[in-house]
């Protein structure tokens, strides 16, 4: 490769912005002299979670919600749309860039828009099994289209070039070992860890049905490791510091991890998390058996992935408004047979896709 422009947009949730992270760290590596553009929203998640340094440029585009909103918020979303077409052409008219690859968030949609309208190249990552309306939209006038698992290929139009790549991890992850796991947490090896987490966003149910029955697994001799988001990090905290001191030594709470998610998973027997993307990748490569908890109130993207993973023995799936009642027996049932559990490790090892990101990047 020669050193040319490439545009990334990526947004939305981690799992839209972290398969696009783990693209670019593949493409560093095989081809350093290539500039890189990001281009997000102005107020996504992908601000927060996408490290500024690395990058030729970092912009934004405007862009908004048409699908599952009222009449006027559709108005208003498709003159942003516009103007993000708009913004996305000025971008690729100044830097000319060779490709654009997406993933997924708003931000995508007026990007590619732009810069096809400008005619440049189009490849597009889907991260969910079931792809989102606007990125089978894209797909039309895409290069290519990639995808975690064959049976994605069924959402699109006949003639949409689909191939299936896996799900692209970060090095963070892919290093990632139990050993440096339970030193980090400071764990004891004796012990079964179970871990809760609700992806990049949180997830308020899985917290609070944690925090319902954490004192039943505590008591069963359980190590939990329990990842909040934000949003409840300050019940999560008054909630540990009402337990007993022996209760609070293996009682490990976090609001978020970012480069230490993959020695949070390579500590876990056990999984209890909702069904984004990510899901596809990481559960798979950690070989790790799952309790899967589908967010109730979106399209049923997280459902697919979930049943996905069930109909392959790596996972069951437990409906959000099931938690409460269903949540400690599951738990109990799965850890307290190592057959079925190393079963479901088998099967979610036989999942997995290695060397996503590098296939990509090619």
């Amino acid at each position: 490769m020669s050193s040319e422009a490439l545009f990334i947009a990526a947004g939305g949730t981690g799992g839209g912005i972290y398969p696009a992270l783990s693209v670019v760290e593949a493409l560093r590596a095989r081809a350093p002299q290539l500039a890189l553009y990001f281009i997000g929203s102005k107020a996504g998640i992908e601000n927060a979670l996408v490290p500024r340094q690395g990058w030729a440029g970092f912009h934004s585009v405007q862009s908004g919600a048409l699908h599952g909103v009222g009449r006027l918020k559709q108005l208003g979303s498709s003159l942003k749309i516009a103007m993000g077409t708009w913004q996305a052409w000025r971008l690729a008219s100044r830097y000319r860039p060779r490709a654009l690859f997406l993933t997924g968030g708003w931000a995508t949609f007026p990007t590619a828009l732009g810069c096809w309208l400008r005619g440049v190249p189009i490849l597009v990552y889907v991260p969910d099994i079931e792809p989102a309306l606007g990125v089978r939209v894209i797909s039309r006038f895409a290069r290519l289209v990639l995808t975690p698992v064959p049976e994605s290929a069924a959402y699109f139009r006949r003639g949409v070039r689909v191939e299936a790549v896996g799900y692209p991890l970060r090095r963070a992850l892919l290093s990632a070992d139990r050993l440096t796991a339970q030193a980090r947490f400071q764990l004891d090896p004796e012990r079964q860890t179970l871990l809760v987490f609700g992806g990049s966003l949180g997830a308020r149910s899985l917290n609070n049905a944690l925090s319902a029955i954490l004192p039943e697994l505590l008591a069963d001799g359980l190590q939990v490791l329990h990842i909040s988001g934000q949003a409840d990090w300050e019940a999560v905290q008054a909630r540990r510091a009402a337990l007993d001191s022996a209760a609070q030594a293996r009682y490990h709470a976090f609001a978020y991890l970012h480069d230490e998610m993959g020695l949070a998973l390579a500590a876990a027997d056990l999984v209890v998390c909702r069904a984004g993307a990510s899901v596809l990748g990481e559960l798979t490569h950690f070989a790790l058996p799952s309790i899967l908890v589908p967010y109730p109130h979106a399209w049923r993207y997280q459902k697919v992935n979930a049943d996905w993973l069930v109909a392959r023995g790596a996972a069951l799936r437990l409906d959000d408004a099931h938690l409460m009642s269903h949540l400690l027996p599951t738990v109990r049932a799965l850890l307290s047979d190592p057959g079925r559990l190393e079963a479901m490790r088998q099967a979610a090892r036989r999942a997995a896709v290695p060397n996503a990101a590098q296939r990509i990047a090619e």
